[in-house]
């Protein structure tokens, strides 16, 4: 859309109630605060963070994605929306993480403990990192993300940082490469990364720093030597699993949303669509004050009855039901089985919020030594 909008087309897209148009009416509100000065101004601030994180909550991936790349250099854009931008889907945050000038050290050290790998990636390849940052990618530890930041060339890495990374490269080969050729490398950590490198990054190390690699050759055979006598045990490295960091990240990204009021019904069926089951399972708890388990375990019922009184009870409507059902179907093996048209469906959307939520926790409660049974047989 053109950022000369006409203000009636910008009303006639509030209006409407249609998917398409409140994406449309999000870009063009992006159009316009892009190019005036008053977006800057903090009593229009408080209200464009209201309206956009209204509007973002159920957009569709592709919008999010053009809203990202849209605000990623914008200094105007509301900080709280940048922040969940940037703990989004990768492809999404990219951009932000990447550019955006509102992102300080401390939001970036906290994508780096809050986001999953590929995140921390990117922010280890932020240009103009800080050395601050620069320290707390270190203290991680996580190879793939040292490795990225030995690669970031603008990246404020101090001598002691150098030397800490030198040390890491002794059990990470990925880091030996890229620290052998960095500019920020000296004589004296060269001499240290020479000892286990292969023999072609011994040649670089010797021709850039004037190495007698003789001697050095001779050093490293006489440490083998002494090593054979009491040779240490075999560093283990601990390596978190990709579902449970994703998984620990839609946590926070719910909380997050949740916090700023702006966690609604119609986020579920986002989540579904994207195929994020656990995001899904994690939203409807907090939408309903239940706990992950009791969510899961609704999925994963005989019938459809406990995930629609939990439906229910957070305000999704009956004639959207069957679509999330089957939705969850697809993402989940086929569960929960049986029809969704019963008069206990039914029953379920005909009763107020908080007695389906009563309902919800009393027929999981009942359902528990049944599985609890199950499960030992």
């Amino acid at each position: 859309m053109s950022t000369a909008v006409a203000a009636h087309d910008l009303i006639n897209l509030a209006r409407s109630r249609d998917t398409g148009d409140r994406e449309r009416l999000l870009l063009a509100v992006a159009d316009l605060c892009d190019g005036s000065p008053d977006s800057r101004r903090p009593e229009i601030q408080s209200l464009l963070d209201n309206v956009f994180m209204a509007l973002v909550v159920e957009a569709e991936r592709d919008i999010r994605r053009a809203l990202a790349e849209r605000l990623a250099s914008a200094d105007w854009a509301p900080k709280a929306l940048v922040n969940v931008l940037a703990l989004d889907e990768i492809d999404i945050a990219r951009p932000i993480i990447a550019r955006s000038p509102l992102l300080q050290d401390q939001d970036l050290i906290r994508l780096l403990i809050e986001s999953t790998i590929e995140h921390q990636i990117e922010v280890a390849r932020r240009p103009e990192l800080s050395a601050r940052v620069v320290d707390a990618v270190i203290d991680r530890g996580e190879p793939a993300v040292l490795t990225a930041l030995v690669g970031n060339s603008t990246a404020a890495i101090t001598e002691t940082s150098m030397q800490r990374l030198v040390e890491s490269s002794r059990r990470i080969a990925a880091l030996r490469s890229p620290l052998a050729r960095h500019p920020k490398l000296t004589k004296m950590l060269a001499e240290q990364l020479y000892g286990w490198v292969g023999q072609a990054l011994r040649v670089a190390i010797a021709d850039r720093f004037r190495i007698d690699s003789e001697a050095l050759d001779q050093a490293i055979a006489d440490a083998v030597k002494a090593a054979q006598r009491g040779k240490p045990a075999e560093e283990r490295q601990v390596l978190l699993s990709r579902d449970g960091e994703r998984e620990e990240m839609e946590r926070r990204l719910i909380a997050k949303l949740e916090a700023a009021g702006q966690l609604r019904p119609g986020y579920l069926i986002r989540a579904l669509k994207e195929r994020k089951l656990t995001l899904f399972e994690n939203a409807l708890a907090a939408l309903g004050g239940f706990s992950v388990a009791d969510v899961r375990a609704a999925i994963d019922a005989p019938s459809p009855e406990p995930l629609a009184l939990a439906c229910a009870a957070v305000g999704i409507d009956r004639i959207v039901f069957p679509t999330l059902l089957g939705l969850v179907r697809e993402l989940n093996g086929g569960r929960p089985y049986g029809s969704e048209a019963g008069r206990s469906i039914a029953s379920a959307f005909n009763a107020p919020g908080v007695i389906a939520a009563s309902h919800f926790r009393e027929t999981i409660s009942q359902r528990a030594p049944v599985r609890a049974g199950h499960n030992a047989g």
